[in-house]
């Protein structure tokens, strides 16, 4: 079986039936707080804080190198977004923008995840629930195929990861 047709059926398996309908809502709302918001919001209300200048600038940094290779990636693929590659599908919301690959929602919460888990690491159930939720969230609005969620979730920790070797 092909990658794209296990993740078409996976995410059928996603959206399908009353569980998915009934999580909407809620899929709605954390999808909304992966919007970028709380990635800025986040480091500066930590800024006073006893590593909150560390994890301000980790932020800044992290995100001029993952935006223009998220953005790249994206519209150098050009992966259909589910109701494009599924003609039956449609979405519960409209998408930011035209490709799939990788989730950008997925990519900026996992980057703040393991940023923010780094420096405060009493944080990390917290934050990686919120960041895993955001990706489920994509997926559950119709947006998002499943590997769409992994490379985004891959790439943000992989860039948070390369920021802390950069910073030192």
């Amino acid at each position: 079986m092909k990658l794209q047709h296990l993740d078409t059926a996976m995410f059928m398996w996603c959206v399908s039936g009353n569980k998915s309908e009934k999580l909407k809502p809620l899929a709605s709302i954390v999808s909304k707080s992966g919007d970028g918001y709380l990635q800025v919001a986040l480091p500066i209300i930590l800024l006073s804080s006893d590593k909150g200048l560390q994890l301000f600038i980790a932020t800044l940094i992290a995100f001029m190198i993952e935006r223009p290779i998220y953005w790249l990636l994206k519209n150098t693929l050009k992966r259909n977004r589910p109701p494009q590659a599924i003609p039956s599908f449609k979405a519960s919301i409209v998408a930011s923008d035209e490709f799939s690959f990788p989730s950008g929602h997925t990519s900026g919460a996992f980057l703040l995840a393991f940023l923010l888990a780094h420096f405060f690491p009493s944080f990390t159930y917290a934050i990686y629930l919120w960041a895993s939720s955001v990706g489920m969230s994509r997926v559950l609005l119709g947006v998002h195929f499943p590997t769409d969620i992994l490379a985004g979730a891959t790439l943000g920790t992989g860039l948070g990861f390369l920021t802390i070797i950069i910073i030192g």
